[in-house]
């Protein structure tokens, strides 16, 4: 087994190289770099033709550039399409476009279905795992060779070191419910930084003088987490804590930062806030198959 990261997920590959996973970084270009001066990418698979017959795993993390990940993944895959390297599986640590999971309106598509029929069908990528994807339990995506992997056991680990007391683990919104089963409240969104929470008598009453953990899978503005906070606060929590896979935006996470007691965030996306290490999971999701 071969493991090849994209540049979003070098930092992850490195820890993984330390564990003895073989390791396989694309190259740079005669400036000794990966991008060109116009900043278009440059793709090189050192001796790709011998990794045919091998199993390939390109390990890749969304963000925190999506757009200019994709094209990268996009030319690993086809350096390895070409050199006949199969079977080939991709890792997502964190999966770009996730929240565009539907047809929300007339005009519109389905991105992540596109992205994932993409990978099998022009790539032929034989399996695709995702860490907390956006879309988990949607019914489209039971039609995919998809392997959901959750790294929400390893942020409830962290998050009961906080205290005594074992916090009250919520979702923000049904969205998280359906992901990780956790009991929600009702949430509208106005916009992109603008959300609406409405709560059952009965969870205000378990709210109150408790140490709450709010689970999210990812922090993009931080609007989400901001507002249930604010609304924790106002029903008479102790505490609250907050728990992300995902660090998408840097804003977000200073906003979210800024708020809550305690901030537990994975290193799926490599920011210097997250202090839940992801690595040891990979290690053994790859190890395993």
């Amino acid at each position: 087994m071969f493991l090849i990261p994209t540049l979003q997920a070098e930092h992850l590959a490195r820890e993984l190289q330390s564990q003895h996973i073989p390791v396989v970084y694309p190259a740079v270009n005669k400036d000794g770099k990966r991008r060109f001066p116009d900043g278009e990418l440059y793709a090189k698979i050192p001796h790709s033709a011998s990794l045919a017959g091998q199993r390939i795993v390109v390990l890749h993390s969304g963000a925190p550039l999506p757009n200019e990940g994709l094209v990268e993944l996009e030319l690993i895959l086809q350096i390895l399409k070409e050199a006949q390297a199969k079977p080939v599986e991709v890792f997502f640590t964190y999966f770009p476009y996730g929240m565009q999971d539907s047809v929300f309106s007339k005009g519109e598509t389905n991105v992540a279905e596109a992205l994932i029929e993409k990978l099998i069908r022009y790539y032929h990528a034989q399996k695709i795992s995702i860490i907390d994807a956006h879309f988990t339990g949607k019914p489209w995506a039971k039609r995919h060779p998809i392997r959901f992997l959750s790294a929400v056991p390893l942020l409830m680990e962290a998050a009961k070191k906080y205290s005594l007391e074992e916090p009250l683990f919520l979702s923000p919104d049904k969205g998280g419910k359906r992901r990780t089963s956790f009991q929600s409240i009702q949430k509208k969104r106005r916009n992109s930084y603008m959300v609406e929470m409405r709560w059952s008598r009965a969870l205000q009453e378990k709210i109150k003088n408790r140490t709450i953990a709010a689970i999210d899978d990812l922090i993009e503005t931080g609007g989400t987490l901001d507002r249930f906070y604010d609304e924790c606060k106002r029903i008479g929590a102790k505490e609250t804590i907050a728990l992300a896979t995902h660090g998408v935006l840097e804003e977000g996470i200073e906003r979210v930062k800024a708020k809550y007691q305690k901030l537990y965030l994975t290193n799926t996306i490599n920011r210097k806030e997250a202090n839940v290490d992801i690595v040891p999971f990979i290690f053994e999701t790859i190890s395993s198959d």
